[in-house]
């Protein structure tokens, strides 16, 4: 298996900075699309991993990933 290019985000000061640009995560997370998939890492202040995700190669994964989001957390807040 090959090595994920990982990418540690402050997690508070990128939503931070979603909210200021009125932007969602998806429209950024298109913005960093590569020819490889690349493993991001969301971390706190202290710099543990609060979680992650595996960045796909292509929009159209990209989309699939977004409606699958969508669907379990429209889910979750239901219950």
């Amino acid at each position: 298996m090959k090595k994920l290019k990982k990418v540690q985000i402050k997690a508070k000061p990128f939503f931070e900075i979603l909210k200021v640009r009125n932007q969602s995560m998806w429209e950024i997370f298109a913005q960093l699309l590569k020819d490889e998939e690349q493993e991001l890492i969301f971390t706190n202040e202290k710099d543990e991993v609060l979680f992650n995700y595996i960045l796909p190669n292509t929009l159209e994964k990209l989309k699939k990933d977004q409606e699958k989001f969508t669907k379990e957390f429209q889910e979750k807040i239901k219950n």
